[in-house]
Parts: C-alpha cells; sequence; structure tokens
C-alpha cells in the first residue's frame, strides 16, 4: 500500500489533527518524506468529498468545502430533535463531574460515547477542553449556554450535587483500581 494510502487511513482512524512529526513516528518514516507524502494525498482527495486540512504543522481529514450546504442542512435538522436517553445520561455525567475524559465517560455508560458527545458539542451544551492534568488530553465540560438554560450559576447548584458527584468520582476511581473489575 502507498505511503499516502496509509496517512489517509491514519488520519481517519485518528479523526483529529495529528502533526507531520506524529505521522512520521507512527509509519516509521521521515518528516519530509510524510510532507511529500501529504502533498500527494491532497491531490488524491481533490474533487472528493474530503480534503486534507493544513494547519500549520497539524493535519487531518475534513469535508470538502462543497459539501457545507448539505451539512448545515443535515446539522439544523438535527439541532431541533429531542435528547434521547443516552444523550441526557452523557450530559448528567458532564454536568456531575465538571472535566470527564470520554474514556471516563464510556466507562460509566459501558458503551462508546463520540457520537453523543459529538452531537451534545455541536448543540453548545458541552465543551471540549485540554484537561488541565494532561496538555495532550481533552476533557468535556458543561457550557455557560447549559448552566444558564438550567438557571444555575455553578454545577454545584445542581440538585444532589454532593452525592451523585461522589458516586460517580467512586466508580472512576473503582476502575482505575482494577481495570479488569468492568470486563
Amino acid at each position: 500500500m502507498d505511503l499516502h494510502n496509509k496517512i489517509e487511513a491514519l488520519l481517519f482512524w485518528k479523526g483529529e489533527p495529528m502533526t507531520v512529526l506524529d505521522i512520521a513516528t507512527a509509519l516509521g518514516s521521515e518528516s519530509a518524506t510524510i510532507l511529500s507524502e501529504l502533498q500527494k494525498l491532497k491531490e488524491n482527495l481533490a474533487g472528493r468529498g474530503i480534503t486534507l486540512v493544513d494547519n500549520n504543522d497539524k493535519v487531518m481529514l475534513g469535508t470538502a468545502p462543497e459539501m457545507s450546504e448539505l451539512f448545515e442542512t443535515l446539522r439544523k435538522e438535527e439541532l431541533q430533535k429531542e435528547l434521547s436517553k443516552a444523550a441526557l445520561e452523557t450530559l448528567s455525567i458532564v454536568l456531575y463531574k465538571e472535566g470527564v475524559a470520554r474514556s471516563d465517560i464510556n466507562f460509566i455508560r459501558g458503551v462508546n460515547s463520540s457520537y453523543i458527545l459529538r452531537n451534545l458539542e455541536i448543540r453548545g451544551l458541552i465543551e471540549k477542553v485540554v484537561s488541565a492534568s494532561d496538555a495532550r488530553a481533552y476533557v468535556y465540560k458543561p457550557s455557560l449556554e447549559l448552566l444558564a438554560y438550567l438557571g444555575v450559576s455553578s454545577v454545584a447548584d445542581l440538585p444532589d450535587f454532593a452525592r451523585v458527584r461522589a458516586s460517580l468520582d467512586n466508580k472512576i476511581s473503582n476502575q482505575e483500581k482494577d481495570p479488569n473489575e468492568s470486563q
């Protein structure tokens, strides 16, 4: 398989921006070679629904600008739907944890929550921010708009905040003590 096809697969799998150095390391190649192959990938994607988004030293796959009108229509339709039970469950975890990693949300719920988190983010109910404890990781927090909508000035004002937060913290810390327990 050509190197630019491997880069495409890697970027698709990762689903977020990667540095040229990260790509080179992952594929066991030189940065200069990766830069050359990224150009080939960009040319191969021309005229398709996917494009290579390049911002300084980071690259990722994105949708072609020509698709924006379609996606705007779909986004509006999606935003008009009511939240599912799964979305409300995920939103509750984000509210009560106020800075929770996707892996912890997945553990608490027992399922992959990526799609739901994306939808909650699109709706402006949560935001993805860099973790205070690890600059390479992200956590999800409730948005100010959500707190305003709920009529609370902070998450501590939520019903049974201390009890629910302690319960969630306990579940996560038990998982960290015995990661095989969830299997």
